[in-house]
């Protein structure tokens, strides 16, 4: 599946350790924060982010803006734009992607039965990996402003999220709604069946997970310098061991990728400008 050229770069990058952790920068120009450019960068991903398979293989130079509008208005349709966070499964979806090389699974949007509906379960559900050893990566979002809140929630998040009532529960849905004409969909659903032991599943699973911020750091630089490089990796790094020292799922393996902001205001309003003019053509 063809994705759009990276926009953001990553500034910290740790495998080697528990949980992972990915520091992903938005970048200056002429000393202002790139809102602008990472909001229309995010519009490019829509189309696999909302729509189903077998709607982005008919995608074509002459259905694009059809389909593009058709996307923008599954994310939402409201004027209430400030407290929604689809935009933080948007990020996550792009972090994996681009990250990672993952494939999507299945979109939540697709399946929402009204504009403005909250969908509930997991943010991501994406693949990674050959066909013989494919990871199932299902992922938790939180578009922020405070980094403690998001920490706070998506602990709490992750330990509902991962009892096994949950999970079997969230895995009949995940079957439900694969593609048929997506060409990992036999393999996943094999993995997910009732059949399979969660032990199994487990050796297989990473759970990714986004979170956002306003960030000090950000705020105080005006481009990707020396002295910003430093202070980005030291932040990132803080924030990743508050996480780490965290009451995690311990069976499963996480990912944590962090986006600072500055500041979500201003990201949230770039974003729903350009979802507008999306919905409008």
């Amino acid at each position: 599946m063809d994705k759009p050229e990276p926009f953001l770069a990553v500034r910290v990058h740790h495998l080697d350790q528990s949980p992972g952790c990915t520091g992903l920068c938005v970048g200056y120009e002429r000393g202002n924060w790139r809102a602008e450019q990472l909001a229309h960068h995010a519009m490019e991903w829509l189309p696999e982010f909302a729509l189903s398979a077998a709607e982005c293989e008919k995608m074509s130079h002459a259905n694009a803006v059809r389909f593009m509008r058709r996307a923008a208005k599954a994310v939402y349709d409201s004027q209430k734009f400030e407290k929604r966070g689809e935009f933080g499964e948007l990020f996550l979806h792009i972090a994996i992607r681009q990250v990672f090389g993952s494939l999507p699974a299945i979109s939540k949007l697709y399946y929402k039965t009204a504009n403005n509906e909250t969908v509930k379960g997991f943010d991501a559900v994406h693949v990674v990996g050959l066909p013989g050893e494919l990871e199932l990566w299902i992922g938790e979002a939180k578009f922020y402003k405070d980094i403690s809140d998001a920490i706070r929630e998506v602990v709490r998040e992750l330990d509902d999220h991962t009892k096994t009532d949950y999970l079997r529960s969230e895995f009949a849905l995940i079957t439900n709604k694969i593609d048929d004409s997506w060409e990992h969909s036999e393999t996943l659903k094999r993995l997910l069946d009732p059949n399979t032991s969660l032990d199994e599943v487990f050796t297989r699973t990473c759970i990714p997970v986004l979170l956002t911020y306003d960030s000090p750091v950000l705020a105080a630089h005006t481009a990707c310098d020396d002295a910003y490089a430093a202070a980005f990796t030291e932040e990132i790094e803080t924030y990743w061991r508050r996480f780490a020292q965290k009451d995690l799922p311990a069976e499963l393996r996480i990912h944590l990728f962090l986006l600072p902001l500055n500041t979500k205001e201003d990201l949230i309003v770039a974003l729903d400008k350009r979802l507008k003019q999306w919905q409008e053509r």
